[in-house]
């Protein structure tokens, strides 16, 4: 008789037809997941692409933001410079004695006595043992006093010559820091004299310390010219490349990658110009600000570019901007408020490419030579013995004559007007060079003081009558605030003491400008 069982049981095919539905639900599941997965990762992917070109946008949008906050970085932080900081203390090295510094404690007798023997070892012959170790440790306890006696001499004649050695040093470091101390008291004392070398490595420094964003050159000239309180700068600018190319980044997701829009070339060109005359401003402030002597009344900025030039290959420095400015023409400035390129334009009618990515250059106000103390100080010979010319020894038409054959030498077609009826004109020079040539008007003021304003005035009047191209004011002495401010923006050249000693010695000319007795020397 056959029985039921109280639940029904699969057939063998329909588990396997279970075990298939199942396989194939898990089977979907996985590749559900796998697909989400997939959608994630490309999603995170896609947020990882887009945030990265937005970090990329930022980082050019903050450069240029840098670039264009130049000015007003140095006015919420100005720099000073204090030539008396520049002292030093000596620097006294640590005396170190090592192993040395401590003594060797003296050895005790306790470590040597032996142990005494008990009452059976004195029955046994305990004591004639303990006798005959007593002699051998007092005599080991003697050694041991006379090696520590011998070793402790050792040490201290080590001490006493490490102790020789220090003072040694203390009174070297001591005998340094003095002698660059009184370096530093020399060219403060220089500095206040208004010397030339002190005071043009005194503003060299002051530039030098000035920080600018990565990317900024920092070689940094200035040259110092007494007899015009003029300090000219030359300042090496970076490359127009400074300025992004990038205008902003997206990403794109179909590609995978990240493309970058183009700035404009004019935009370039602005930022650039911004740039440079940012650099121009801040200079001129710092130089005014920590001027406490009133050592300078005019600043000449020459900002230059080191590049390759691609015609040639060589190696070149163009001018990319130049300007005079006088401290009463800065003073009244509200730095705040001004738009660089153009106060540097009509306020002090400074010069800029136009092009500086193609290297365009400017013709400087003064050449940074013509102030440079390196060069002028080998010829600017003061003393009495020296055999070479004084020029304040010639008289005023041999000074003119002598003005003619430097100009001729330097290429030009001269010719000396007679002493009558010349209309302020002491010298004309033809440039043959086209484009820049022209009809130079020249002349020529054999002074020991301050040439008076009047005499830019009267030159530019000249030059109008003459229909000259530019006028050349060229003096044994300096000029004022006054005759630069005229001077600027006029095709005006005005050569002082320090000028016409370079010139001279470029053109192999032996001068010199040694101070004459009162009433000497004028005209």
């Amino acid at each position: 008789m056959s029985s039921r069982s109280g639940g029904s049981r699969q057939s063998p095919q329909a588990q396997h037809q279970a075990f298939l539905k199942a396989q194939a639900q898990a089977a979907r599941q996985a590749e559900q997941q796998r697909k989400a997965h997939e959608r994630e990762q490309k999603l995170q992917a896609e947020q990882q692409l887009v945030a990265s070109a937005e970090a990329k946008t930022r980082a050019v949008e903050r450069r240029v933001e840098d670039l264009g906050g130049l000015l007003r970085h140095s006015l919420r932080s100005p720099v000073r410079l204090d030539p008396a900081k520049r002292k030093k203390r000596p620097e006294i090295p640590p005396l170190d004695l090592g192993p040395h510094a401590t003594p060797v404690p003296a050895p005790q007798w306790t470590d040597f006595e032996p142990q005494p023997p008990g009452m059976l070892g004195k029955v046994f012959g305990g004591q004639r043992r303990h006798e005959a170790a007593r002699r051998e440790a007092d005599e080991a306890f003697v050694r041991a006093q006379s090696d520590h006696a011998a070793e402790e001499n050792r040490r201290q004649e080590t001490v006493k010559e490490a102790r020789r050695l220090h003072e040694r040093r203390v009174e070297t470091a001591k005998l340094a820091a003095e002698a660059h101390n009184a370096q530093v008291d020399a060219s403060i004392v220089a500095l206040q004299a208004g010397e030339r070398r002190a005071t043009s490595e005194y503003f060299e420094e002051l530039l030098k310390v000035s920080v600018y964003p990565q990317g900024f050159p920092n070689r940094r000239r200035a040259g110092y010219v007494p007899e015009s309180k003029l300090l000219a700068v030359e300042w090496e600018l970076p490359a127009v490349s400074i300025v992004p190319t990038e205008l902003r980044f997206r990403a794109v997701k179909t590609r995978k990658a990240i493309e970058s829009s183009s700035r404009p070339m004019d935009k370039i060109r602005s930022i650039y110009q911004q740039l440079v005359a940012q650099v121009a401003i801040r200079t001129m402030r710092e130089v005014f600000l920590n001027d406490t002597g009133t050592l300078v009344d005019t600043v000449v900025f020459n900002g230059v570019v080191d590049a390759i030039d691609p015609a040639t290959g060589q190696r070149i420095r163009p001018c990319l901007i130049t300007l005079r400015a006088t401290r009463e023409k800065f003073a009244p400035l509200v730095l705040e408020n001004v738009e660089p390129v153009t106060c540097i334009r009509k306020h002090f009618f400074a010069e800029v490419s136009k092009h500086p990515e193609e290297l365009e250059p400017v013709e400087p106000v003064l050449e940074f030579n013509m102030a440079d103390p390196r060069i002028i100080e080998a010829v600017d010979v003061i003393s009495d013995m020296d055999v070479r010319p004084n020029l304040l020894d010639l008289e005023p038409k041999q000074f003119e004559a002598f003005i003619q054959n430097l100009f001729t030498r330097m290429g030009f077609d001269t010719k000396q007007f007679q002493a009558s009826g010349d209309g302020g004109v002491d010298c004309v020079a033809f440039d043959p060079r086209p484009v820049f040539g022209g009809k130079f008007v020249i002349q020529a003021k054999l002074y020991q003081k301050t040439v008076p304003p009047t005499a830019v005035r009267d030159l530019y009047g000249t030059m109008q009558h003459e229909g000259a191209t530019k006028g050349i004011l060229i003096t044994t002495s300096g000029y004022g605030p006054s005759a630069y401010e005229f001077a600027n923006g006029k095709p005006i050249q005005l050569i002082d003491a320090s000028g016409l000693l370079f010139l001279c010695q470029q053109q192999g000319i032996d001068a010199r400008i040694v101070p004459t007795a009162p009433g000497r020397g004028r005209r």
